[in-house]
């Protein structure tokens, strides 16, 4: 058994649903578009033939059933439940929910400057688990405000104003780890990523060992272990309540990456699980950030 699988079984099964949180209005949207899509497939007809029946425009629905829509019209939603005669009415009512659901507008939506289209934040909000492992930097959901404040500074942001909307948002999203059923929260960290914490910023290496908790763990991936599994680059993988399915999430500075395929969910895994035995234990990832504390 894994560090993190016996963090979540010492944690109980708080993290199975979270009910208590609102519904990420994007987590809705990929919910439903995968929803209607299986409906599709259930009739034995394509994408073309349902569009040509409704009338609707080219490429239409393609653009529904691969969550390139931002808010869904409850009325399409409608009409495709009605051609793939879903007469079934706690079924219709589920999936009208969902559409009304996913046209509201998260909080990141106030932050579209500093947060782009939120894809990641609304995924974030309604996971089950996340798991990052991190090469160069602290993880968001465990930066301090002095640290993100420096990060954001360091990619070349250098009006006061917009680096202090930036570090608001960043420290809105940590909202999503004191949840009542927060997300069971897993990082591994290279050793690079903490040897660039300044003494000015040391405040951040307490803050990780601070947060720490039944639904929050940390593990190192020290340099003495040499060349290791995730070398290629940062990731995260988000996994939520059924019937969702994992997302990959790669952020590669210029453009996000979600990738959702089972060879990708797959192979990400298996990085993951690798990381993971190559890194120290949590107790001994504690005692290492303690050491670089008091140099």
């Amino acid at each position: 058994m894994s560090e993190s699988e016996k963090f979540a079984v010492g944690s109980g099964d708080s993290h199975t649903e979270r009910s208590d949180v609102p519904g990420s209005p994007i987590a809705r949207r990929r919910r439903l578009s995968s929803e209607l899509r299986v409906l599709r497939e259930d009739t034995g007809r394509t994408a073309q033939e349902v569009t040509d029946a409704l009338g609707w425009s080219r490429g239409k629905l393609t653009h529904i059933e691969q969550n390139q829509w931002k808010r869904p019209n409850v009325r399409d939603v409608e009409d495709l439940l009605d051609e793939y005669k879903i007469t079934d009415e706690t079924k219709r009512e589920e999936l009208l929910t969902l559409a009304s659901q996913a046209r509201q507008r998260g909080w990141w939506s106030s932050f579209t400057d500093a947060l782009g289209t939120g894809m990641f934040v609304g995924l974030e909000a309604e996971a089950r688990s996340i798991r990052t492992f991190e090469a160069l930097a602290i993880p968001g959901l465990l930066q301090t405000e002095d640290y993100a404040r420096a990060v954001i500074r360091g990619g070349g942001f250098v009006d006061e104003e917009e680096i202090s909307r930036r570090v608001q948002a960043r420290m809105l999203r940590k909202q999503v780890l004191e949840a009542k059923n927060a997300p069971l929260f897993w990082a591994i960290i290279d050793e690079s990523a903490l040897r660039k914490v300044t003494p000015e910023l040391k405040g951040q290496l307490q803050h990780l060992l601070d947060v720490q908790r039944s639904s929050v763990g940390i593990q190192v991936l020290p340099d003495s272990i040499g060349p290791h599994a995730a070398m290629t680059g940062s990731f995260v993988i988000l996994d939520f309540p059924e019937p969702d399915t994992p997302v990959v999430y790669l952020d590669t500075g210029s453009d996000e990456l979600y990738l959702e395929k089972p060879a990708h969910l797959e192979r990400y895994e298996t990085l993951w699980r690798y990381s993971q035995a190559a890194a120290l234990s949590v107790d001994e990832s504690r005692r290492f950030i303690e050491e670089l504390l008091e140099t």
